[in-house]
């Protein structure tokens, strides 16, 4: 399991799950010129279930969205654990 980063003062860095299992706390990277997330096509992924944050052994939890289908449900975001980018819907 990967543990979320910190910087010198203790903060973690962002986390999101990894889209392989839906459930391993994943860093989001982002390019360290433009300050920009990295991002792929998620359109074609799956639901692995669970709506509860996961956490890494740290206890530091991952990144929630609301559902766009009621803005009220809890959803992970999806991360592709071999490149860290944030999968979006193009």
């Amino acid at each position: 399991m990967t543990d979320a980063k910190r910087d010198n003062n203790q903060v973690p860095v962002m986390l999101g799950v990894s889209n392989a299992d839906g459930k391993t706390p994943t860093p989001i990277k982002i390019d360290p010129t433009s300050h920009t997330i990295l991002m792929e096509n998620g359109s074609s992924g799956t639901d692995l279930g669970g709506d509860d944050a996961a956490r890494d052994n740290n206890q530091v939890p991952v990144m929630l969205a609301v559902s766009e289908d009621d803005g009220e449900t809890p959803v992970p975001l999806y991360i592709n654990p071999a490149t860290g980018a944030l999968l979006v819907t193009c």
